[in-house]
């Protein structure tokens, strides 16, 4: 049900163009694909994997891909967005047989990977384990169905290969660009309504890629990271807690070994991450985890959304009413997505630099707009940044064609 409120949210002027339904014929488990929209021919999205993921979900979550890959459209780019998509998989990634169930799915859906669908990691599931499986059933890559609108197909694999081999302080280049991102949301959201970056206080719900990278870029930039929380709790200090020593704990699930905490650092109940004191919050976990039954518990004036669909439609009508701003999770977790495509197209090298400067510029210019976009019209953000992305919708659909 909460799948089916959030889709509207997020939802696309027409309904999707694609959606599959599988049935895991040894398990019984069942899996979702949803196409949105195609350009060109293809769409991009990720594949999760979760206990009680739905079809429900998968499909909000590929209309918020729609809305992602219209947000960087720009004329004078190599890249051109693609159509939005989303794949689910109803499997607890810590169950033992999910890699047998992850095999079978992909071969379900195999003739989409090769010709229509471009994905990769999302929530339960690594890059790494996806590339394997998709390597064992013969086919060229997860993202293959773009390789046709490259310009040098060989010269962008190259490319790519060279920016999944980038090391930044011990964590991957590609797992840090998302939290780079959210991270620059944060700081010109902070600019934006005239907070200094220095002493500002957040918290991140969530610390695997995406809010371990947030974690790094806004401690660097000065923000006191007073608290973090993973599956098994809560870890808050007022002080500011260590983050480089956090990630360098942390294992594949994104949870913090315990036993590196310092003292002053406090662990609290699972349920207590909505109450820590702070200027920022930002939830990098799961969806649908902020509801009309404990937006109450929030005191932090801005909410930048690192996960997808966090804030169900109804609690944010009620935090707008609180005068707390959210920035939506499709502009915010954005630079992933991104990322990828300035690199395979071009628009980008491989180097921490240019992946960095066009991560940082591309999202101020964007969040920038909606703050502005929002003021002028009197809107919510979301308001805004849907109205933005209906503009740029409106222009990939005369240049190329929305199928």
């Amino acid at each position: 049900m909460l799948g089916a409120v959030e889709a509207k949210s997020t939802r696309t002027a027409a309904p999707p163009f694609l959606e599959v339904i599988w049935t895991d014929p040894i398990s019984g488990r069942r899996g979702f694909l949803v196409i949105d929209r195609l350009v060109r021919g293809v769409c991009s999205g990720g594949l999760r994997m979760r206990k009680g993921c739905t079809l429900e979900e998968v499909r909000g979550l590929a209309a918020g891909m729609t809305l992602k890959e219209s947000l960087y459209y720009r004329p004078e780019n190599n890249y051109v967005p693609l159509g939005g998509a989303k794949g689910g998989i109803d499997c607890d990634p810590h169950d033992p047989e999910m890699r047998e169930v992850l095999k079978r799915y992909l071969q379900a859906v195999s003739a989409l990977l090769q010709a229509h669908w471009a994905t990769g990691e999302d929530l339960g599931l690594q890059q790494k384990l996806i590339d394997d499986v998709v390597s064992e059933l013969g086919l060229q890559s997860s993202i293959q169905a773009v390789y046709p609108l490259l310009p040098d197909r060989d010269g962008a694999i190259e490319r790519m290969d060279r920016a999944f081999r980038v090391d930044v302080e011990g964590v991957a280049l590609s797992e840090l660009v998302g939290g780079l991102g959210v991270a620059e949301s944060v700081l010109t959201a902070l600019d934006e309504l005239g907070q200094p970056h220095a002493g500002s206080r957040v918290f991140i719900q969530g610390f695997g890629s995406m809010g371990g990278g947030t974690a790094r870029y806004l401690a660097k930039a000065g923000l006191i990271v007073v608290g973090i929380s993973d599956s098994i709790g809560v870890i808050a200090n007022p002080e500011g807690l260590d983050v480089e020593t956090l990630l360098a704990t942390r294992n594949t699930f994104g949870e913090v070994d315990r036993s590196s905490l310092r003292p002053g650092d406090q662990e609290l109940p699972r349920g207590s991450w909505l109450a820590v004191d702070a200027d920022v919050l930002v939830p990098a976990a799961v969806s649908y985890c902020i509801t009309p039954d404990n937006q109450h518990e929030i005191t932090a004036p801005l909410i930048v959304e690192a996960a997808n669909m966090p804030v169900l439609p109804e609690a944010e009508r009620i935090l707008a009413d609180r005068g707390i701003r959210v920035v939506p999770d499709f502009v915010s977790n954005s630079a992933t997505n991104a990322w990828w495509w300035w690199m395979l197209f071009g628009d980008i090298d491989a180097s921490v630099e240019q992946s960095e400067l066009k991560i940082r510029s591309e999202m101020r210019r964007i969040v920038s707009d909606m703050f502005a976009r929002a003021g002028r019209e009197g809107t919510t953000l979301r308001e805004a940044a849907l109205a933005f992305t209906t503009d740029q919708l409106q222009a990939i659909d005369a240049r190329f064609g929305l199928e």
